[in-house]
C-alpha cells in the first residue's frame, strides 16, 4: 500500500513540474528556383514534342510553381546512345516553387516514356541573375559591343 501511494505521488510531481512539451511549428519551405533541362525522344514530331512540354509546364502549374521561361534548345545529338537514339529534343524549364515540386515534376518526367533523360539543379543567386540577363539579351549586347570594338580596332 505504501509503495502504491509512493509512486502516485512520484507520478504526481513528475506531472506537476515537467514543463510542457514544445508546440509544433511547422516547417515553411521558401520558395527557390530551379532549372530543369530534358530530353524528349527525336521520334516524335513538334506537335507532339509541343505537347510532351505543355505537359510538363501544366504539372508545374498545378502544383502553384511559377514558370519563369521556356527555351526550346532543339534537336541536338548526344554524347553517347541513350535507349538506341543519338539524338533528341532538349528544353530547358526555369521555375520557382517549393521543394516538394521537384519530386512530382521527376516523377512525371519518369511515368512519361517519351523522356529520354531529366536534369534539375537549384539555382543560386548568381545564377538566377544570370539567366536573367541572358534571356533579357543583356549577354548578347555586350558581346555585340566587344565585336564592334574589336571591328573597329
Amino acid at each position: 500500500m505504501r509503495s502504491r501511494n509512493f509512486v502516485l505521488l512520484i507520478n504526481i510531481i513528475h506531472f506537476v513540474f515537467t514543463p510542457p512539451p514544445p508546440t509544433f511549428t511547422p516547417i515553411v519551405m521558401e520558395a527557390r528556383n530551379y532549372e530543369t533541362v530534358f530530353i524528349v525522344t527525336p521520334v516524335l514530331n513538334e506537335s507532339q514534342v509541343q505537347e510532351t512540354v505543355e505537359k510538363f509546364t501544366q504539372v508545374l502549374k498545378e502544383n502553384s510553381a511559377a514558370l519563369l521561361s521556356t527555351e526550346a534548345w532543339g534537336l541536338r545529338k548526344l554524347a553517347y546512345p541513350i535507349q538506341k537514339k543519338t539524338t533528341g529534343y532538349y528544353y530547358c524549364l526555369s521555375f520557382t516553387g517549393e521543394g516538394n515540386i521537384v519530386d512530382v515534376l521527376e516523377l512525371a518526367f519518369r511515368r512519361d516514356e517519351r523522356i529520354i533523360r531529366f536534369l534539375t539543379t537549384v539555382l543560386d543567386k548568381h545564377a538566377v541573375e544570370y539567366n536573367t540577363r541572358r534571356r533579357n539579351g543583356e549577354m548578347n549586347l555586350q558581346k555585340a559591343a566587344k565585336e564592334t570594338e574589336a571591328i573597329a580596332q
